[in-house]
């Protein structure tokens, strides 16, 4: 039985990509001279992918199956008294699991992309990207310290700021990239904030190590106050999570992000970027395991972003959007199952829901090169016979997500209603609601899209912003839909088979086996998975007991509820929004987040720093400080210089009448 891993190939894991990347991205773009073609671009990145899914399919087995495991320092970058800055590897279950998600979402983006991005100027430059973020987010989760960590976790911000603004030109997008990395600079500095206290009292960046100190520190109180350092540390870190990871308030980035290319929004939304914040929690588990007031705020704010989030997703038109709220709404899920302590049902949900929302994403960017780039699902409309692959597919990642007995999401989240309802911190009641009303929600708001989208009446031919004709036919005839070429259908069945199947495949040793036994930590009094565990009795059981359970019940109603309300009854929608218009407001308007962060945070700061300027620069600085003292060594010399006459009898009467005024000084004295 082997116990190690090959240095060599877990190196190529993450090199491959990049190497993909950088040949791409110059010998294939103006910078480095257009010395490759786009045939060679996509070709070479595709395998880089292809190689690392491989290459990372082969460590998960040897993971699973043979109990292999890795963790080495790769080289020492500097010592700085008796800290090591370090690059490593890290590779236990969940790790493996992470490499196999991230690689084979990754490979399905860039099949994917040689049909969608075709006729984009950009398309070398795409590809260079995109392996760029795989190489990124690679690092992230094989790193074995906070120093690599933190290096991948900067570079997927980085890498999805170019992605989202990937079509320069276009003004929302530019506005988009930087309203992304603005609010992760904001989680970030609170992520630094808990790395830097982590180096300052453990003195070390290594997860082991850091890890073995975690109960000296939690015997700590934060300097100067009577708060618990570890309650400070893993609520930063929590910060940080809180904008990667798209919670409330640094959530409003995300759906934005829709401006980039729809494989982005896929890679971004399902795979990489926004669950890196999932994952870093779970690695640092044996320390968020020793703050129950961490613990209880994690799961506060993610029950706010699963109910709320969820909310908004019901009144969106455009078909990415409506898939990018439920990424946020299934965001908060795995959130609140962190906060319940069932870290491994929050990185079991990731996993299935890595597959389903790539599925939806990329189906929703066949649909709009379906019906020639129209988005608003409002004009769509009987497509399933003209797009019977997307349509299916769609189907399938729809059934998963809303939860269905048997496919994968339906597994991951009962997993963590059950966890929240087993939980005993003080928020999981608020938590319980929220989650079991977001099964409705998540039902309606998917559904809604799916009828719309695929059923009913054909209204692509009444949008009022399409563009007719292209060039083809007569000028007001409208252009049928189509299906996708086979580089845009293969990547959707390729992830629809896992969107049905991973979760019935995986919980058993996921949840309830010894797949995470050294990399997640559960404290004794957190015993949420043990009551769980009392009562599973195998997939097709829990499917079964499921047809009797309110979650299941919830979701079959918020179906039944959006047939009738855009397939029966059209006209019931309209009357609702007129009938309850300022929810309809507040909901269209995003809880006025974006108004508040615009016109109070940013005008208050910017308010602040104009003030710092001209009443602390310009006044006490310049004015006071540096203007004032030359003015006033100016007075003084004036001054001094009119007594300054230059003759001899106004000195000596000046001598006279300073021995006068001394004299009388020292007499009065006595």
């Amino acid at each position: 039985m082997s116990q190690t891993l090959s240095l060599s190939t877990l190196l190529a894991v993450p090199m491959a990509p990049l190497v993909g990347a950088l040949v791409a991205g110059i010998l294939g773009t103006k910078f480095g001279g257009n010395w490759i073609g786009r045939r060679m671009s996509h070709s070479l990145t595709i395998f880089s992918v292809f190689l690392s899914f491989v290459l990372s399919a082969m460590t998960l087995k040897s993971v699973a199956l043979d109990g292999a495991r890795f963790n080495e320092t790769l080289y020492t970058w500097m010592v700085v008294g008796g800290l090591k800055m370090e690059i490593g590897f890290l590779v236990d279950g969940l790790t493996a699991m992470m490499m196999c998600v991230v690689t084979f979402v990754s490979l399905m983006v860039h099949i994917y992309t040689v049909g969608y991005m075709e006729e984009d100027d950009g398309y070398n430059r795409f590809f260079a990207y995109i392996s760029l973020f795989t190489f990124s987010m690679l690092m992230l989760v094989m790193s074995n310290n906070m120093l690599q960590l933190f290096f991948g976790w900067e570079a997927v911000g980085l890498v999805s700021y170019l992605l989202i603004g990937f079509w320069f030109n276009k003004p929302t997008a530019i506005f988009a990239n930087m309203k992304a990395f603005l609010v992760n600079r904001v989680g970030d500095f609170g992520f630094i904030l808990g790395i830097g206290l982590i180096v300052a009292f453990a003195g070390t960046l290594n997860y082991t190590e850091a890890f073995a100190k975690a109960a000296d520190l939690a015997k700590l109180s934060f300097p100067g106050t009577d708060w618990m350092l570890i309650t400070v540390i893993c609520i930063c870190l929590f910060i940080g999570a809180m904008g990667k990871s798209a919670q409330f308030p640094l959530h409003v980035w995300l759906p934005d992000s829709m401006e980039g290319p729809t494989p982005i929004s896929a890679l971004i939304h399902a795979a990489t970027m926004v669950t890196a914040g999932i994952f870093m929690v779970t690695r640092m588990s044996p320390l968020f395991e020793l703050s129950e007031t961490a613990l209880n705020f994690v799961l506060v704010i993610g029950a706010i972003t699963a109910l709320f989030m969820g909310f908004l997703g019901i009144i969106q038109n455009d078909i990415k959007r409506v898939v990018a709220y439920s990424t946020l709404s299934q965001l908060g899920y795995m959130t609140v199952a962190l906060g319940a302590s069932a870290y491994s049902v929050a990185v079991f949900h990731l996993m299935t829901h890595a597959f389903f929302k790539a599925l939806l994403f990329l189906a929703a960017g066949s649909v709009i090169m379906g019906v020639h780039h129209n988005q608003d699902i409002r004009w769509m409309g009987g497509l399933r016979k003209y797009m019977p692959i997307t349509w299916i597919t769609s189907l399938l990642g729809s059934l998963a997500l809303i939860g269905t007995p048997l496919f994968a999401g339906f597994y991951s989240k009962d997993s963590i209603i059950e966890a929240v309802h087993e939980s005993h911190l003080p928020g999981a009641g608020f938590a319980s609601f929220a989650v079991l009303a977001g099964v409705f929600i998540t039902a309606f708001y998917s559904f809604r899209m799916y009828f719309l989208v695929f059923h009913g009446k054909e209204r692509f031919d009444q949008n009022p912003d399409a563009h007719h004709g292209h060039g083809h036919g007569h000028h007001n005839e409208p252009q049928l839909p189509h299906e996708s070429p086979w580089v845009v259908t293969v990547p959707l069945v390729l992830l629809a088979i896992p969107s049905v199947v991973i979760g019935f495949m995986t919980i058993e040793p996921m949840l309830y086996g010894a797949f995470f036994k050294d990399s997640i930590f559960f404290a004794e009094k957190h015993e949420a998975l043990k009551e769980m565990a009392k009562a599973f009795h195998g997939p097709v059981q829990m499917a079964w007991h499921a047809l009797t359970t309110l979650p299941f019940w919830l979701a079959l109603a918020g179906v039944a509820t959006s047939y009738y309300m855009y397939m029966i009854n059209p006209a019931l929608p309209t009357a609702i929004k007129k009938a309850a218009l300022p929810i309809y407001t507040l909901l269209e308007n995003k809880y006025y987040l974006d108004w508040f962060n615009e016109n109070v945070l940013a005008r208050g700061a910017r308010a602040l720093g104009t003030g710092l300027w001209k009443g602390g620069d310009e006044y006490v600085i310049d004015g006071g400080l540096v203007n004032g003292s030359w003015k006033l060594v100016d007075w003084v010399s004036g001054t001094v210089r009119r007594v300054q006459t230059g003759y001899l009898y106004h000195y000596a009467l000046g001598m006279i009448l300073g021995v006068f005024v001394l004299m009388t000084y020292f007499v009065w004295l006595k």
